[in-house]
């Protein structure tokens, strides 16, 4: 049963900003509603009022809706005209496709003076003869009745063969009710049969045993393969013949033949209902998935990506750690993000879904930070690594200047003959200057003694010359 709810009413406030006080127009219609109810204490202003297409079996709590100028309660199970008297400004009612079959309910309309339009088309009481006559002579401030103006002639024919109407009306009247009376025995005990027969197969499922407690039939829920040859092993093939079973109820409540009775309308409600809530609890099973492993038993990480998001997992070796980069919806909000890492792997859950990725190496969890990027919604996460490791650092290259473009001269030419290594001597392009000039040799230290030039002892070395000692040097 829905019931009609301050938050059923602000959702449909809209338009007026969720405000219920001053809100003068609200549409209620296919909520499956069965009574009216709080309306005339939480919307007073209201002058607009839709209820069609729901289960509403009697007018009620809407007496205090002194502005209320329109009311719809179209299809609905109304069988009686009542508790409209308060509405003072009513100007419009629309009863189409209801039971109304107390046609002389009426005349608690006579006191709704500004009432202009009135609509009964698809109850019981227009097959009454006079109907017509009856509502014009009855109600003398309508102006239109089910869409079709009233004329003066009309209105003076219907009043001239009041009385002679109204004895027609009383007497069909009476018979409908006899008739109704009848239907609701009925529908009364199709409802206790099946009610019995429901009992009845809940009892069959279970029986007392000897302890008294209530025990599972087993022999009833296993099929005989023997006796039923369409019987099939698996789940597969019991939910076929569910699926099937389930078929035939549904086709064999359709094809019933049954009165058009508010009995017979609301126990179609409850069937669809019942249809309604097993299509979504099945959906919610199907929908139901096993949980994902992420650590297998023997304790190995798995790598997991349920949410589908790129990502780019780097080395940082110069800062000696490791960054993530994971491509996290840009207008997700921080708070639907949830980051754990371990000293081996890292998890992100994305709103509810899993995002696991094994690391190359260790890290250390304590010193690890995520930030979020503004620009990109992308998060990265940094992650220092456990083992420090000590490298060698890159050094840059030094910009070389360019040399003007004029022509090389001996000593660039020089400059770049000596930038070789050559291990042989004797392969050096360069003239050696070490040995131009000759060292003098020390002077020893003591007396003077005369020193013959070099000169003359080389040239006295010569083969053609004959030393004499007697003939004193030259000077």
């Amino acid at each position: 049963m829905v019931l009609i709810t301050e938050d059923l009413i602000r959702r449909r406030a809209e338009h007026n900003n969720c405000e219920i006080f001053s809100l003068e127009e609200i549409s209620l219609h296919q909520q499956e509603i069965e009574r009216i109810e709080y309306i005339d204490r939480w919307c007073r202003e209201l002058k607009i009022l839709y209820l069609q297409n729901n289960i509403i079996s009697k007018i009620e709590n809407v007496n205090k809706l002194k502005k209320l100028e329109y009311l719809n309660l179209a299809l609905n199970n109304i069988e009686r005209i009542e508790n409209l008297e308060g509405c003072e400004s009513l100007q419009k009612l629309d009863f189409t496709v209801n039971f109304i079959g107390e046609l002389s309910s009426v005349e608690s309309l006579k006191q709704n003076i500004h009432l202009r339009e009135l609509f009964l088309v698809g109850n019981p009481c227009t097959e009454f003869e006079g109907y017509r006559e009856f509502v014009v002579a009855t109600l003398p401030q309508l102006k239109w009745l089910d869409g079709k103006e009233i004329e003066r002639s009309d209105r003076i024919k219907a009043m001239q063969d009041l009385r002679q109407v109204q004895l027609q009306i009383r007497e069909q009247e009476q018979a409908y009710l006899k008739k109704r009376d009848k239907e609701k025995q009925e529908a009364k005990k199709k409802l206790e049969n099946q009610n019995q027969k429901k009992e009845k197969s809940e009892a069959k499922e279970s029986k007392p045993g000897f302890d008294g407690r209530w025990y599972t039939d087993i022999s009833n829920t296993i099929l005989d393969c023997e006796e039923n040859k369409e019987c099939v092993h698996g789940t597969q093939g019991t939910e076929k013949h569910n699926g099937s079973a389930e078929d035939e109820v549904d086709k064999k409540f359709w094809e019933e033949p049954t009165l058009f009775t508010p009995e017979s309308r609301l126990e179609t409600h409850r069937h669809l209902e019942e249809k309604r809530k097993a299509n979504d609890a099945k959906r919610e099973t199907e929908k139901q998935k096993p949980p994902r492993k992420l650590i297998t038993a023997e304790g190995r990480v798995l790598n997991v990506n349920e949410p589908k998001l790129d990502f780019s997992l780097s080395d940082d070796e110069d800062n000696n750690q490791i960054v993530l980069d994971l491509a996290v919806y840009r207008h997700l909000d921080t708070s639907q993000l949830d980051v754990d890492v371990q000293t081996t792997y890292i998890r992100v859950i994305v709103k509810g879904k899993t995002f696991q990725l094994v690391l190359p190496t260790e890290v250390k969890p304590d010193s690890s930070t995520a930030k979020r990027s503004q620009i990109t919604g992308h998060l990265v996460v940094t992650m220092p690594k456990a083992v420090e490791f000590v490298g060698p650092r890159s050094t840059l290259p030094r910009p070389v200047k360019s040399a003007p473009d004029t022509a090389p001269t001996d000593n660039t030419r020089m400059t770049k003959q000596m930038e070789r290594l050559e291990v042989d001597p004797s392969k050096h392009s360069r003239i050696n200057l070490e040995n131009i000039v000759k060292k003098e040799k020390p002077v020893a230290q003591g007396p003077l003694k005369l020193h013959r030039p070099a000169m003359f002892e080389s040239s006295c070395n010569t083969g053609d010359f004959d030393d004499d000692s007697d003939v004193p040097p030259l000077i």
